[in-house]
């Protein structure tokens, strides 16, 4: 019985929602965008962190955290903060998939030996938005500030890290940590020498703490969980369990899954990432997914997704023999950086613009299902894929969706599922520090209200489709996934 609150400190905003301790349920929430101005109307890579506490305040106004026993906290990934001996930034934040830092994740993969050395490592190979990339990229442009910085941290271990008062204990969780490319998922350890590779010196990295364990109480009695940052904290706030596994449509595509133990991938094509509970999730990341949408649509002279799906809808499973497939950037998944997309299929009877949209549709699903397949093939139990993103509200991805991935697909409403993660990681450490909650099983809070779509009776065709998809895949790129 009581009450806890969740923060969710994205790159554009702060949202609180304040929820009940027992059922999860939202009674209260607040918003505020951050201060943020940037000349060319882009968001900027560099950031003052004190813009996330200001936004915190305003979003916290007018009592909404009165009565609340214990706050959670979700923030961006890929953030990091470099701070002095002092613990004064010692420049702005590094935020974001800051290009500026390719170069420097080139190098990095050079000076250890190769992607496979990374995977090895740390179970995930250096990209510009990774913390251990922009500590080189900071190394390399800008060496007097990081011959200042003394302690590094990520945006919620800097946000708990006030919240409790600036104490001497630093902190940070698995989720976060397993983000770096300096802590092992695998080992549950840090990696110094890396930190060093990258930053050209030792740093102080906040201490690891457990997905129940509390950071601190602040003087006033507030109890502030570990933290995590946004993709875990949503992961949690959604429920996902074992078998679960995320479909995310953005530009580009991901898949992760809950499984029990971090995988080792010498190629780098499965991300290892720690979830906020204690498992682990593996990641696979696409190029192509809703890119592939648009510019369909653009091709084909239409105003916007929902004309193209009503479109596409107009044809039936198979696009009349259309394949496309989407590897219109290159493609990370299977490795084509340099290929171009490939439009296969094409007879008199197909070319209309309704088989064209259908086949947009269809490429791009299969080519998740083909990351997918990458995280099925090293023993991921996938039994329920949550399916994430605007585009996931389409009639025609949730016509063809459950067919073509073989398992039972939800589409979640529209909810801050980050802060409402941090709200039950922050009711898990309540309950675990005052001998109510198991330190190893989370509260049961109730599950995301959401669409269920089974594969039913279309799961044989949508079966067809994928088979057809991958042959074209394999005739055009022979052996882009090696065994």
């Amino acid at each position: 019985m009581g009450i806890v609150a969740g923060l969710d400190s994205s790159p554009d905003f702060t949202r609180i929602v304040v929820c009940d301790t027992d059922t999860g349920a939202v009674l209260k929430q607040g918003y505020a965008p951050h201060p943020l101005e940037s000349p060319d109307g882009g968001r900027p890579s560099d950031v003052d962190p004190q813009a996330w506490l200001l936004s915190l305040g305003e979003a916290a106004a007018g009592g909404l955290l009165e009565g609340v026993q214990a706050i959670g906290v979700s923030a961006q990934a890929n953030a990091v903060i470099p701070l002095d001996a002092q613990g004064n930034t010692v420049r702005p934040a590094l935020t974001g998939g800051d290009k500026r830092a390719q170069v420097a994740a080139a190098d990095l993969i050079d000076a250890l030996g190769g992607r496979e050395a990374w995977a090895q490592a740390v179970g995930c190979v250096p990209q510009a938005a990774h913390p251990v990339t922009k500590l080189r990229w900071l190394a390399k442009n800008e060496p007097d500030a990081a011959a200042r910085t003394a302690v590094l941290l990520q945006a919620h271990d800097w946000l708990v890290w006030q919240l409790l008062g600036r104490p001497v204990r630093r902190t940070t969780d698995r989720g976060g940590a397993s983000g770096t490319g300096y802590w092992s998922a695998a080992t549950g350890s840090y990696r110094p020498d890396l930190v060093e590779l990258a930053l050209g010196r030792q740093a102080m990295l906040p201490e690891v703490i457990g997905p129940s364990d509390a950071a601190g109480t602040t003087p006033e009695g507030l109890l502030i969980s570990a933290g995590t940052v946004d993709t875990m904290a949503a992961a949690f706030g959604l429920g996902l369990g074992l078998g679960d596994a995320v479909v995310s449509l953005g530009a580009s595509g991901s898949v992760m899954a809950v499984h029990p133990e971090a995988l080792h991938d010498p190629s780098g094509t499965i991300t290892t990432l720690a979830d906020a509970t204690g498992m682990h999730l593996p990641v696979v990341t696409t190029l192509n997914a809703v890119r592939t949408l648009r510019g369909t649509a653009e091709l084909l002279g239409l105003p916007d997704l929902e004309t193209l799906s009503d479109l596409a809808l107009k044809s039936t499973p198979g696009a009349h023999g259309l394949v496309l497939l989407p590897y219109l950037e290159g493609e990370r998944t299977p490795a084509l950086p340099h290929t171009a997309g490939t439009l296969a299929g094409l007879r008199r009877e197909a070319m209309k613009p309704e088989h064209l949209a259908r086949a947009a549709f269809e490429g791009m699903l299969c080519g998740l299902a083909d990351a997918l397949d990458v995280l099925r093939g090293r023993g991921v139990e996938v039994r329920r894929i949550f399916l994430l993103g605007p585009a996931a509200a389409l009639p025609a991805v949730q016509a063809s969706a459950p067919s073509l991935f073989g398992a039972q697909v939800v589409v979640p409403q529209p909810a801050d599922y980050a802060a409402i993660g941090a709200a039950r990681q922050a009711a898990w450490a309540l309950g675990v520090s005052q001998g109510t909650l198991d330190p190893h099983v989370p509260p049961a809070w109730q599950g995301a209200a959401a669409q269920v779509l089974e594969p039913g009776e279309e799961l044989a065709v949508g079966q067809a489709v994928r088979q057809q998809f991958v042959s074209v895949r394999e005739q055009t790129h022979p052996g882009a996934f090696r065994a």
